[in-house]
């Protein structure tokens, strides 16, 4: 009997390569997924701790389907093409689902600190990083760059920050340029990168255990 279908799985997506145990642990995980949500009737009705860990397989499942169906050389039927886009579409559906109170808080808050930050961002990216204004030509190389580092992490399914990229871009096309960099706003910008993400998962908890708690 096949046993925890997870770290094959797992490999598969990491390596890309399929080999005699991808397609057994992927059904199996399929079904696990399916006997899961039959259980208790939807996603919905799962218990708060398990939710997590079905969310999780589902996650796995999809990102595995995802990779099998560009796979050139997997030996799938068109009908079962059809079959595991169908049920990858399925997946997202439940699992990628965004509320809209979700767009709407999301869209306030990048529109109100665009609206109040904007000239900082637009001062720093554009003057303090380099020892000189930044030229047309610069703004262009840098937003090329820019595009195609976050297209090949989207591909990747790597988590990168547009803001992140851009100034580095900015910073490359200055050293090239003989420019010249202000080294004290490129130590400001990489402590910021350094803080951003404690500092985050830090607020988060914290506004997380108040609305629980208030709720």
């Amino acid at each position: 009997m096949l046993g925890d279908p997870r770290p094959a799985v797992t490999n598969y997506v990491t390596t890309r390569e399929i080999n005699e145990g991808t397609y057994p642990s992927l059904a199996v995980l399929i079904r696990d997924i399916a006997n899961q949500i039959q259980t208790y009737g939807s996603l919905a009705k799962i218990p708060a701790a398990a939710v997590g860990n079905t969310r999780n397989d589902m996650y796995l499942t999809s990102e595995a389907i995802r990779f099998l169906l560009k796979d050139k050389e997997n030996d799938l039927s068109k009908a079962d093409i059809a079959t595991l886009g169908a049920y990858k579409k399925n997946l997202d559906g439940a699992t990628k689902f965004i509320p809209n109170w979700v767009k709407v808080s999301v869209a306030l808050a990048l529109g109100l600190g665009t609206m109040i930050g904007w000239k900082r961002i637009v001062v720093t990216v554009g003057e303090k990083i380099g020892k000189q204004h930044m030229t047309y030509g610069q703004g262009a190389a840098a937003e090329i760059v820019a595009m195609a580092t976050i297209g090949a992490a989207d591909s990747f399914g790597l988590p990168v920050s547009t803001t992140h990229v851009l100034s580095s871009g900015v910073a490359g096309t200055m050293a090239a340029n003989g420019s010249g960099v202000q080294m004290s706003t490129l130590r400001s910008l990489a402590l910021a990168w350094v803080l951003t993400l404690p500092c985050a998962i830090a607020l988060s908890a914290f506004l997380f255990f108040v609305f629980s708690h208030l709720l």
